[in-house]
């Protein structure tokens, strides 16, 4: 279990985020976890976890989570958005904790941007691979090894 120092949380950071478009309601979350049980990101990547990333808010560790490569993870799908019973609008915080991030320095500016096209990418992607896994299943089975192939090489 890690050790929290005192003398690293910010207390206003909560405040912050509470202040900016999207982040109004981070303080009413209770740490139930529908965020993380619906969130199709947490299911394939463990570090990925929208409770602990509210909570982390809460606690004021501002470095550690606008340095965060974490915060970028998130693929704004709305599921914990559409399920959190507090109403946290767990997609927008993303969205204000990456501006903060921006703004502190913590990234360039121009990340924004190219995690949007990114997305958009991504999109185009499954659109055009669901095309072909329902026209060849068999050209779709071969991709997916190839790009997972790929994909591991750039991993080693």
């Amino acid at each position: 279990m890690q050790v929290l120092e005192t003398k690293n949380l910010d207390p206003r950071f909560k405040f912050e985020v509470a202040s900016r478009p999207g982040g109004e309601n981070i303080k009413a979350c209770f740490s139930c976890g529908t965020c993380t049980a619906t969130c199709p990101v947490s299911q394939i990547d463990a570090e990925f976890n929208p409770r602990q990333i509210i909570r982390q808010v809460l606690l004021g560790l501002r470095e550690e989570v606008l340095s965060s490569p974490v915060i970028w993870r998130c693929v704004q799908c709305y599921g914990c958005y559409a399920k959190c019973p507090q109403n946290v609008k767990f997609t927008e915080v993303m969205a204000a904790l990456r501006e903060m991030a921006v703004e502190a320095g913590a990234v360039p500016a121009s990340l924004l941007e190219q995690v949007a096209q990114l997305d958009h990418f991504a999109h185009e992607l499954r659109r055009d691979l669901v095309k072909i896994l329902l026209e060849d299943p068999q050209k779709f089975k071969k991709l997916q090894t190839d790009l997972r192939a790929c994909l591991n090489k750039d991993k080693r």
